[in-house]
């Protein structure tokens, strides 16, 4: 038996229930600055009324259920619930336009949508085209609207039983999680109850987290981040979690003392987000020890983080589809956070060229993770087998990223496979010109995209975010690009912007850029 056994999520709900009923799990504070807590057992108890409503309503084992929330209360608990009837969760995007919803809607073949008032009118609009939803519950009213179902309602007189639910098992999806669809239409990742559990146990013990600990979630729930590293670590240990309904770059760190936020976890944008605000020296009296985090940071941003916060920082490297975090700096041994890392436990991670054949040591090649689909890595993409073929090469997950790896056994990301840059035959990496924008102390942020050129196949372009308050010329970035890169890898344009076209997690979504030069 490996490390996950035949648990599910809700036999290590229940166990950290019948441990220690009275202990907090959940503490949230909502848009309105209100907060809500909840003991493990009341929470379990909300969730078995839960369960009842949904079985009463129709739900059966294997039926697809959106969650279309903002981070709440009743996001957690929709999620446990279907967790314990053996319903499949497919959380969205609250920011996802009707089109998209649709096509999330038709292809997980859908039966019912959990989601808040604000949204029922783009599910209205859509009706015709998504005839499989049987019902719509909304959480949190305000006023009674037609033809929907109100989740306190639905609890208020439900028994917390569980005599007529199904048998789960583990390996069993428990949630469709849809990528972001930056180049294709979203495929929809299944997770399964050991792919939790696994991410869970993998991510406690790789920070050394304790009961005493409360994982602080500010990312959007609907997202793999907040439920694999965030939640799964925290029940997997008996600890607690805290929860905002949105970020704030100015309240982060009174947020986490308010709410008792002891581990956080967020990606390169939020962490710019918040050395660009006003310093408040009051920031330094926090209780959070570590903030996990993801996607390039400048060396100067990492090294001020830490001074200004008095935390620690550890970037890591995951995907929805690994599930796991493959690669994590060590917490108790050298940090290297220029670096995505080490391999972490139960994965092998090696880089390979095109033809699948690994690299040396210090060349460029795609990050491979090896791993047990189902258990350790996704268990493949929803009515996808194509995609799902073209990911899984002899149980070696493909990532699509690129990465080297020093002397010392750390891997550092290079760039996403399809970020590359091709100029006049040479592979030049997006993310290398604007790691090397992002040292001048005028640059914010800065992406990098290719755009065909007649004469060099392709020319590199960057858009630029500067420092509030700076000016600077086109012409000195360039020049100093050009002291720090082969010449090939230059910049032939620059042009500044206010903002970038980014994911609900703040990545950068290079197609949008790119589809406006041809637009």
């Amino acid at each position: 038996m490996d490390l996950i056994g035949n648990r599910t999520l809700r036999s290590v709900l229940r166990e950290r229930v019948a441990q220690q009923p009275e202990k907090s799990f959940i503490r949230f504070e909502d848009r309105n600055g209100i907060y809500f807590e909840k003991s493990y057992g009341d929470f379990y108890q909300e969730v078995m009324c839960f369960s009842n409503a949904l079985l009463k309503l129709g739900i059966k084992k294997g039926d697809h259920v959106v969650l279309h929330l903002p981070n709440n209360m009743e996001f957690f608990t929709a999620w446990f619930a279907l967790a314990e009837i053996g319903g499949i969760m497919v959380p969205t995007n609250i920011l996802s336009p009707a089109d998209e919803m649709s096509y999330i809607i038709a292809h997980s073949e859908a039966v019912l949508i959990i989601t808040e008032e604000d949204y029922i009118e783009k599910f209205v609009s859509i009706q015709s085209q998504t005839p499989t939803i049987q019902n719509i519950i909304v959480t949190r009213q305000l006023d009674n609207a037609d033809g929907v179902l109100y989740f306190s309602e639905l609890i208020k007189d439900e028994s917390d039983n569980n005599v007529y639910f199904p048998t789960v098992f583990a390996e069993d999806i428990v949630a469709l999680l849809y990528t972001s669809g930056t180049t294709s239409k979203p495929k929809g990742v299944q997770v399964t109850h050991a792919n939790y559990i696994y991410t869970g146990e993998l991510m406690a013990r790789s920070i050394a987290l304790t009961p005493e600990d409360r994982t602080f979630i500010v990312l959007p729930l609907f997202h793999g981040n907040a439920q694999y590293y965030s939640t799964m670590s925290a029940i997997m240990v008996g600890a607690g979690i805290a929860v905002t309904e949105k970020f704030s770059a100015s309240r982060y760190f009174k947020q986490a003392k308010a709410l008792g936020g002891t581990v956080g976890s967020l990606f390169a944008a939020p962490i710019r987000m918040i050395l660009a605000k006003d310093y408040e020296k009051e920031a330094l009296d926090n209780p959070l020890r570590l903030i996990l985090f993801a996607q390039s940071v400048a060396e100067h941003q990492l090294i001020q983080f830490e001074e200004q916060f008095d935390v620690r920082l550890l970037q890591l490297y995951g995907l929805t589809e690994t599930v796991g975090i493959p690669l994590i700096n060590p917490l108790f041994g050298i940090r290297k956070n220029m670096s995505i890392g080490r391999p972490s436990i139960g994965y092998e991670v090696q880089l390979v060229d095109e033809h699948g054949i690994p690299v040396n040591q210090g060349e460029i090649g795609q990050i491979a993770v090896k791993g047990i689909p189902g258990r350790t890595l996704m268990k493949g993409y929803f009515k996808n087998e194509q995609a799902t073929n073209d990911t899984f090469k002899d149980s070696w997950l493909l990532t699509g990223d690129n990465a080297r790896i020093d002397e010392d056994g750390y891997f550092y990301f290079v760039d996403r496979i399809k970020d590359m840059i091709k100029r006049s035959g040479e592979n030049v990496a997006a993310n290398e010109v604007e790691r090397v924008l992002t040292e001048h102390p005028f640059v914010f942020e800065a992406a990098v995209i290719g755009v065909p050129d007649d004469m060099r196949d392709e020319a590199i372009k960057a858009y630029v975010i500067l420092q509030t308050g700076v000016a600077i010329s086109e012409e000195a970035l360039i020049a100093h690009c050009r002291e720090r890169l082969a010449k090939f890898k230059v910049p032939d344009r620059i042009e500044f912007v206010t903002d970038f076209p980014r994911t609900p997690v703040g990545k950068i979504q290079k197609h949008v850029l790119r589809n406006a030069i041809f637009s």
